[in-house]
Formats: C-alpha cells, structure tokens, sequence
C-alpha cells in the first residue's frame, strides 16, 4: 500500500510523521531530523500533506509542493479534537484533521 495522507507536526529540530493509506490505516510512523525531512518527501510519491499553520509552516509548504506534494495549512484549533494522549500523537490528529471533507481549505479532501 502506498501513502495518500501524511500528517507532520513541524518541530525545530525532530518532526512527527504519521501517514495512512486510502483506507485510512496507518502504515508509515516516523520521527525525522530537519535535516532529513525534504529526503524523506522526495522519495515518497506525491501525496496530501496536512500541517498546522505557524510560522514556519508556509516554508516548509513551499518545499513540498515544489516535490509534487498537496500541503494543506490547518489551524491548530482543528487538530486538538483528534489528539489521543499528548504531544507525541500531535501528527497522527493532524493526519486525521486534514482528511476531513472540509479542513478549512472550503474543497473536499
């Protein structure tokens, strides 16, 4: 199976990564350096990308959707109803938020 939504938590030095199939299960759980993170998204095929909006957000939005992906900036406030237990599954309740029909982008998922 291949990855269709990835939800990463933007972090300064190690992000979260938390991605599922078209079915919605998760395959793919990860914690990259900074310095890896565009390697990492290189070799993934284009995907939707879903991220919380902050300042470095719009950067690193730019940089994936130069690699092919589909990012999408949600505000903070439409994750947190999907996060489980803490900060540590702040990605996964990303992932959940952004393949929601309507993320605050006003188009379906």
């Amino acid at each position: 199976m291949s990855v269709t939504t990835i939800g990463l938590d933007l972090a300064k030095s190690i992000f979260q990564v938390h991605g599922v199939d078209a079915a919605g299960h998760p395959i793919l759980k990860r914690r990259i350096r900074r310095q890896g993170l565009l390697a990492f998204f290189e070799a993934l095929p284009p995907c939707l990308v879903g991220m919380e909006a902050c300042s470095s957000a719009h950067h690193w939005a730019r940089e994936l959707v130069e690699l092919g992906h589909d990012v999408r900036l949600i505000p903070p406030q439409y994750a947190k109803p999907y996060v489980k237990w803490n900060k540590k599954d702040a990605a996964e309740a990303i992932c959940e938020a952004v393949g929601r029909t309507s993320c605050g982008s006003g188009r379906p998922a």
